[in-house]
C-alpha cells in the first residue's frame, strides 16, 4: 500500500487517479487498483477535509459604487397603500440617513415628512402654514433654511410629565423660512391622503415633480388645486442634543444643486 504522506509526482494527482476513463479488465492490475482505491479512501477521510471551508476568503463581498446604489433605490418597487404596512403602524426610530419628502397642493400648505426608509410610516410629519407656491419660489433661489422652534413648558409638574417627550413628538412649532417668520407648524398624523402621496413617490430616491389629481378628489379633478407638488431626497440627520436636531439634504455624488435644511429647536 502507498504511504499517504509520501511525496507524489504531478502524474499521481487525485484528478488523474479518479477521473480517468474506464480501462479493460486485467487480472494482473487488480491488486494495484485495490491499493489505489484504499489509498483514496484513507486520503479523503483524513482530518484535513473535516475542517469547515472559509467561503468568505474565496468569495469576497462585492463592493457597489454610489451610482449603482442610487440605481437600486430608484428601481425599487413602489409600496402599495393596501400592503401590510398602514399609516397607523408605529414608525421605526430615525437613523443618521433618512428619507425626506416635502409635498402639498399648489394652493395648499406644505407638508414635511421624514421616514427611516421609503416603506415605513413617517416618524415626523408636520404641516406648515406656508403656501406651497411660496416655498417653490424660495427653492428657486437655491438655498432654503426652514427653522422650527417650540417652547419648553414653564410649569414644574408639566415639565416632569413631559420630560421624556422626544423632540419629534412636539405638537406645535413656530416656523421660519430663510430668517423670515412664516406662521406656525403643527404635527400631523399620517392619514390616508398623506400615506397615498408617500406611496406614490416611494420609488423615487431624489427628485421633484407634480402628481396628478385623482378621482377621489372630486372637487379638485382637472384643476391645478388637485395636483400635488413634491420634493423627494435623502437627508442627513444630525442630533445636537435632546432639544436640537437638524436635517440636511444630500446631493448625489456631490453634484451641485439646491440646498435645503430643516432645523428643530426646543427653547
Amino acid at each position: 500500500m502507498k504511504s499517504i504522506m509520501a511525496p507524489r509526482s504531478p502524474h499521481d494527482s487525485s484528478s488523474r487517479r479518479f477521473f480517468n476513463g474506464p480501462k479493460p479488465h486485467n487480472n494482473n492490475n487488480n491488486n494495484n487498483n485495490n491499493e489505489d482505491l484504499i489509498s483514496s479512501l484513507e486520503y479523503y477521510s483524513s482530518p484535513y477535509f473535516d475542517q469547515p471551508l472559509n467561503v468568505s476568503c474565496i468569495f469576497p463581498k462585492p463592493k457597489l459604487s454610489l451610482s449603482k446604489l442610487t440605481s437600486l433605490f430608484t428601481s425599487s418597487p413602489s409600496p402599495s397603500p393596501s400592503s401590510t404596512l398602514s399609516p397607523t403602524t408605529p414608525p421605526p426610530p430615525l437613523r443618521s440617513k433618512v428619507v425626506g419628502t416635502l409635498f402639498g397642493h399648489r394652493r395648499g400648505h406644505v407638508h414635511v415628512a421624514f421616514q427611516d426608509v421609503s416603506t415605513s410610516a413617517p416618524a415626523f410629519l408636520i404641516e406648515l402654514s406656508t403656501p406651497t407656491s411660496v416655498l417653490v419660489k424660495e427653492m428657486a433661489s437655491g438655498l432654503v433654511k426652514v427653522a422650527l422652534e417650540c417652547d419648553k413648558t414653564s410649569n414644574y409638574w408639566e415639565s416632569k410629565k413631559n420630560k421624556k417627550k422626544k423632540l419629534l413628538e412636539e405638537p406645535l412649532w413656530r416656523a421660519y423660512c430663510n430668517g423670515k417668520k412664516c406662521g406656525y407648524a403643527m404635527r400631523r398624523e399620517c392619514g390616508p391622503h398623506e400615506w397615498r402621496v408617500l406611496c406614490s413617490v416611494g420609488p423615487i430616491s431624489m427628485g421633484a415633480g407634480v402628481l396628478p389629481s385623482r378621482g377621489s378628489d372630486s372637487n379638485r379633478v382637472g384643476s391645478e388645486e388637485g395636483e400635488v407638488m413634491y420634493l423627494r431626497a435623502r437627508f442627513e440627520r444630525v442630533v445636537g442634543s435632546k432639544d436640537c436636531e437638524a436635517f440636511y439634504m444630500m446631493n448625489p455624488d456631490g453634484s451641485g444643486g439646491p440646498e435645503l435644511s430643516v432645523y428643530l429647536l426646543r427653547v
